[in-house]
Order: structure tokens, then sequence, then C-alpha cells
């Protein structure tokens, strides 16, 4: 055999049941039935320890599996206190508990199909067990302590190893059926066992030396212990006064059934408030978003138009360059056939030189033809030089002005056209600045009408959050009945009244559970508001107000805008104006916002908060104070005082148990309530308004 065993993995489809299990067993309005079989489990999960626990559940369901031992490592089993039905057939223990009588509600166990091989000997504490089936085991013998069951009704010890019955099993009057196998008992007699389970009875009772009686003079409802205790030994017992302790039962049970109906009528009703508030939230979002809509069609149209009007502009501006740039193509254009006219002329110019020559070379030739002199020649010669010379230097001159002319005018065209060009660009210049300021007020505007939305909605929040208010209400009626609750128990036991105390202490430890149950939807309600509203706060004073326990002021505060500057500057009237009902919160609140501005101060090169700041007026509606429905009237005027000190006043709620009798500077060093002795699992303060 190997010494180690992996476990067993279970499949998704196991795992995907048990998770679908546990989160129907937690629903608001579920059944007390937890049942988490067939999940292939090799052990009980640790959470289901704990939804038993929390929520009372009834029965148990964990047949199926492959538990090897029903109680794992750092679980209890008084945390099964209230379980009454227990079926765990179909697994692998090979022993109880040793400790299994502390289910002293159980009534019915199954562990059918399994391999025990004994029953502890404290499962005769059960006394209100009425079935115990242990079917198909691997059981030798059953303890003489299955004698004090006074309660059961069937038993089946069948496909087991039994041989003998103990004697002291004659003591349970109750037992209606045994099954067992009738062919294997040694005692009592074969013949005995086969006759039925009278016969058993009458022939345990006969070796005992008692007489027998009929299990259905015995079969009255066990409403207490003690009351099973003292019908023991009569054959009647006492029926009358088990019958008008059964009439007064069914008399709570109407009255509990008739709360149970009126808070369900209330749930609905707080249901139907919640759809309204959550409608109105739906039609106040899609008009913001419509109106949003509307901004934004009206930017888009302006942004438009703007455009269209600078597309305009720039189609203008492109007219005007290209007329521009026709002028002076223009103008080049005139100036290169100018210049073409003089290279022509310059042209005629050569040609007419070099007629001159010809002529000249003519005329030489015809002087010399016809014998003219040579002082004739020259003077002739000497004129026609003068006069070409004169008509060159008068069409230099000419060309000289032409070409001046056209520098001067094309420097003129160059300068009007930077002149221009700088023109243009610096009324595209201011045409972007007016778009870009027409842009930034359009996003001043948007940014102004979101946070004013934004404003309404958070007050719309803080007004409308019915169910915050309605949990705190819930919160502090349970505190002034707790408080009460304590008072009365400290009176009530200098009388020595025992069953009013008992009676207190099931509704003390009921109330304890709905106020556990309350602050933790309190705590859920106020982690959703905060993620809604920190955004609006800064976070040192969310972080102040969650240390001073006072975060349900946090939508007050984020709906008048409130700052640790302003906090420094307001006093506890101006707070108690914005709605902080508590004086020795209020003085709190504005002493430790005094400390964090002068840590903030010290600290060097810090921003400084903004100026022109508005003290925030008083809300609209302030919170409606909680009458409790206290058992006695007299205690409404007084005041707890600590049982410790016995000089100030009792301010601190210890859970479980849900006492209500010491001071905040006793409480701590406490481990145990001092009334009850339990152990304390949770404090929670008590605000007396002044």
């Amino acid at each position: 055999m190997p010494l180690f065993f992996r476990k067993r993995k279970p499949s998704e489809e196991a795992r995907k049941r048990l998770e679908y299990q546990m989160c129907l067993a937690k629903e608001a309005g579920a059944d007390d039935i937890l049942d988490i079989s067939k999940c292939e489990l090799s052990e009980i999960p640790f959470g289901a320890f704990a939804t038993c626990k929390v929520l009372q559940k009834k029965v148990l369901i964990v047949h199926t599996n492959h538990l090897t031992s029903l109680l794992p490592k750092s679980c209890s089993l008084l945390s099964l206190a209230t379980i009454k039905v227990l079926d765990l057939h179909d697994n692998q223990l090979t022993a109880l508990p040793d400790d299994i009588g502390q289910l002293t509600a159980l009534q019915v166990l199954n562990v059918e199909r399994n391999q025990l091989t004994y029953l502890p000997r404290s499962i005769g504490n059960l006394i209100q067990l009425q079935t115990l089936n242990v079917k198909d085991n691997r059981l030798k013998e059953l303890p003489d302590t299955l004698g004090e069951l006074r309660s059961l009704r069937t038993l089946d010890i069948s496909e087991s190893e039994i041989q003998r019955l103990p004697q002291m099993l004659a003591h349970v009057r109750t037992l209606e059926t045994l099954s067992l196998d009738a062919s294997s008992m040694v005692y009592p007699p074969q013949e005995v066992c086969g006759a039925g389970t009278e016969a058993i009875q009458q022939f345990l009772c006969k070796a005992s030396g008692l007489e027998y009686y009929p299990p259905s003079q015995y079969l009255l409802p066990v409403l207490e212990q003690d009351g099973a205790e003292n019908s023991r030994d009569s054959p009647s017992g006492p029926t009358d006064r088990f019958s008008s302790e059964e009439i007064d039962w069914q008399n709570r049970f109407s009255d509990y059934e008739k709360r149970k109906e009126q808070k369900m009528l209330e749930k609905l009703e707080f249901e139907r408030r919640l759809e309204l508030g959550q409608r109105e939230h739906a039609q106040l979002l899609q008009q913001s978003n419509s109106q949003k809509d509307e901004i934004l069609q009206t930017v888009k149209e302006e942004q438009s138009r703007l455009e269209q009007g600078l597309s305009e502009r720039q189609r203008y501006l492109d007219a005007e360059r290209q007329r521009l740039q026709e002028q002076l193509k223009q103008t080049e254009q005139n100036i290169s056939n100018r210049i073409q006219k003089l290279l022509q002329e310059n042209q005629r110019q050569k040609k007419s030189s070099e007629i001159l020559k010809s002529l000249e070379n003519e005329r030489i030739r015809m002087e010399q033809l016809m014998s003219i002199t040579q002082e004739e020649t020259e003077n002739l010669r000497r004129r026609e030089i003068a006069s070409a010379m004169q008509q060159m230097l008068t069409e230099s001159c000419n060309s000289r002005l032409i070409q001046m002319a056209y520098e001067s005018q094309r420097q003129n065209l160059v300068q009007q056209a930077c002149s221009s060009m700088a023109e243009m660009d610096e009324r595209f210049q201011q045409i972007l600045s007016w778009q870009q300021m027409d842009q930034n007020k359009a996003i001043c505007q948007i940014l102004q009408e979101s946070a004013m939305q934004k404003a309404a909605f958070e007050a719309l929040q803080v007004k409308k959050d019915l169910m915050h208010r309605q949990i705190r209400k819930q919160i502090k009626l349970i505190e002034t009945e707790l408080l009460q609750l304590t008072q009365l128990e400290l009176k009530r036991k200098s009388l020595d009244t025992e069953a009013l105390q008992e009676m207190i202490s099931e509704q003390r430890w009921v109330l304890s559970s709905l106020l556990q149950q309350l602050l933790k939807e309190k705590t859920q309600r106020e982690e959703e508001l905060r993620e809604i509203l920190e955004e609006g706060l800064e976070r040192q004073l969310v972080a102040l107000l969650v240390e001073l326990s006072a975060e349900h002021y946090l939508p007050i505060f984020a709906h008048h805008r409130i700052s640790l500057d302003m906090l420094s500057r307001m006093g506890p009237g101006d707070l108690a104006k914005v709605g902080v009902s508590e004086a020795g919160l209020r003085h709190q609140i504005l002493r430790r916002a005094q400390e964090l501005l002068d840590a903030t101060r010290a600290r060097p090169e810090l921003p400084k908060p903004p100026q022109g700041e508005v003290l925030p007026t008083a809300p609209e509606e302030l919170p409606e104070a909680v009458r409790p429905s206290a058992p006695c009237a007299e205690l409404e005027a007084q005041t707890s005082e600590c049982v410790v000190c016995l000089e100030r006043e009792a301010q601190m709620i210890f859970l479980n148990c849900g006492h209500v009798c010491c001071c905040q500077q006793c409480c701590q060093p406490l481990r145990t309530c001092p009334l009850c002795r339990q152990d304390i699992a949770q404090r929670l303060r008590i605000y007396h308004s002044r």
C-alpha cells in the first residue's frame, strides 16, 4: 500500500456545481438547505461550515462524494450547531468525530454505505435525534450510550457485522422501526429478531427489568431538553403541559410567519421604490445625453461654418495670388519683348555699320575712280564718322534709360507682391486665432455643463439613496434594541428569571446576526457610493471620514464640495447645519482636519488651496430620528453605564453576543464579553446624539 495519496481533483462539471450550490445557498430568500452532493469532494470546504453558521442552515446534504472525514482541519462542529438533517451516505468515512454530540439540534443522521468501524460514545448526547441510518458499514458493535437517545424513532443497522444489541437500547421507548439482519444476530436470538421491532424491545425490557409500553405513548413533541428527561420512565408523561407548550409554540410560529410576510411586503415596496429611482436616474441620464448631443451638434455646425468661411477666404487669396502672378508674368513678358527689340535694334545697328563700311569702301573706290583729292576724302570721312558716332551715342543712351525703367518697375512689382503676401498671412493668422477662441469657448461651456450635471447627479444620488438611508435606520434601531435588551438583561439577572433570560438571549442573538448582515450591506453600499463620489472629494478627506467610521457622510460632503481648507474655517454648528448629527463626531472631524492641514503646511513647496470658496449651506432634508420599539418603556430615558468602570456610559456593542455593556476605554483590553463570557469577534461603537 502506498504511504501517500494524491488528492483527487474534481472535474470541471463538479466544480461548477459546487460554486452554483454555494451561491444559491447565499442568495437572499434562499431556503434552509445546503446541498453540495455529487461534487467529487475529498473534504467539506470551509465555506460550507461558514455558510451554515452565518445563514443558520437546517439541512446539510453531502452524499455521493469522496469524503474520508467529516471535519477538516481548522473547522469546528459548532459551526453546524443549527443543522437538523445531516446526509452523508455514499462516501468513504471511516469514523465520525468524537465530539459529534455537540450537534444537539440534529434529528436525522444518514451515514449509509460508508466504512465506519465504530460509533463514538458522544452520540448519546444527540437528544433530538429521531432517525439513525448506519446501513452497509463495518460496524461490529453499538455503544451503550445509544440508550440515551430519548427521541429515536428509526434505527437501521442492516448489512453490517453487528451480532449483539446493547441492553441499554431498552431505554429508547420511542423506537418504532429497527432494521437488522436477523440471521446473523446472537443477542437477542434470531427468532426474536425475526419477529419485529416490538418483540425485540419486549425482550430487551424484560432482560433489563423494565415494563414495556408501546412507542405511541412517548411520541409527544420534544420542545425542551428537560421535558425529554422528565418523560424517561413515565408511560404517559405530562401530556397537558406538552400540549400547552405545543400551542404556545404554534402561536409563536404564526406570529413569526406574520412578521415574515410583513417583511416581504416591505421588501417588495423597497424594490418598487428602488426601481422608480433607477427609472428617474435613467431619464436624467437620457436628458443629459440629449443635451450633450445638441451642444455637440451646435459646435459641429459652428465649426463647419468657420471651415466654410476659411475655405472661401482661402479661395479668394488663391485667386488674388494667381492674379498677381499673371501680372508679374505679363510684366516679365513685356520686359523680355523690350529686350528682344533692343537686341533687334542692335542687330540693325550692326547691319547698318556693315552697310556703312561697304558704302565707305564703295566711296573710296569711287573716289579713286573719280580721282578725288585726299583732303576732300578726309573731310568727308570725318563728317560721316561724327554722324555715325552721334547716332550710336543716342541709341546707347536710349537703351540705358529703358533698362533703368525696367529695373525700377520690376523692383516695385516685387515689393508690392511681398506686402500683399504679408497682409494675407496676417489675415489668415487672425482668422485662425478667432477659430481657436471659438473652440475654447465651446469647450469651456461643455466642461461647465458637465460639472453642473455631475453635481446635480451627486445631489440626486445623495437625496434618492433610500437603500443606504434605510440600512442606517435599521442599524440604529438594532443598536437601540441591543442597548435596551442589555439593560433589561442586567435588571432581570438580579430577579433570577431564567425563562425570560433565555428569551432575551435568543432575541439578542437574532438582533446580533441581523446587525452583522446589515453592517455588511451598509459596507457594500458605502463602497458603491464611495466609488461614485470619491472623484469629487480630496483623498485625505475621504481617508479621514473612513478612519472615523463616518463613511455615510461622504455623499453630503461631496454634494456640498467640502474640502480640508473649508473644514478649517468651519465650526461644529456649520457641520450640524450640513447634516452631521453626532456632536462628538463633529469635534473629531474638525480636529483631524486641522491636524492634516498643519502637517500639509509643514511640508515645503505644496500647492496653495484655491481662494474664494463659499461655505456650504445646510441640506434640504435631515436624517429622520429612529424610534426604537423597546420592550420596556421605562428604559427609554435611562442610559446604560459601563459594567467595568461603573462611571462612563456604555458605547460599544460586542459581536457575536450583542451585549452593550462597556465604554470605549474599558473595551480595548477585553477579549471576552463581561456578561456572557463569549469571545468578542467584532466591536461596534454607538454614537449617542445629545
